[in-house]
């Protein structure tokens, strides 16, 4: 888990210098992103679901975004869309694709919907996050 968390700080870093984050935010990004993917393993390990830990992660994520954002004075997205990088369902694409190639329409669905689900429950994690940090500036 350790390799994998350092992977994803650096994986974040270099997503970050090619969106052109600015250099001040890098690190931040890169941790928040790393913190991220380290939740998204272990609640993976406790729950055996990829959709709980993809949601609990981004929520974190997402927490931590706003939080730095407020922080820093720079806009949520900054942090928001460099840190759910580790999050997103590559894999679970790239196997439904290669499923559909060697026509084996079980599999390919199956990955297809884990896929839905996964990026359902990020967009999710991030609307209720906004939501709330909307709530808490109209009070």
């Amino acid at each position: 888990m350790v390799i994998q968390t350092v992977g994803a700080f650096l994986a974040v870093i270099s997503f970050a210098l090619i969106l052109e984050l600015p250099k001040k935010y890098l690190i931040l990004s890169g941790t928040i992103g790393a913190v991220g993917w380290l939740v998204y393993l272990l609640v993976q390990a406790a729950a055996g679901s990829v959709i709980a830990a993809a949601f609990l992660s981004t929520l974190l994520v997402a927490l931590f975004s706003h939080i730095s954002a407020r922080v820093c004075k720079a806009p949520v997205t900054v942090f928001l869309v460099a840190g759910i990088l580790p999050s997103v369902p590559g894999a679970s694409i790239y196997r439904s694709v290669s499923y559909v190639i060697s026509n084996d329409p079980v599999l390919s669905s199956h990955y297809l919907v884990e896929t839905l689900q996964v990026s359902g429950a990020i967009a999710m994690a991030i609307f209720i996050m906004d939501s709330l940090f909307r709530l808490g500036k109209k009070k």
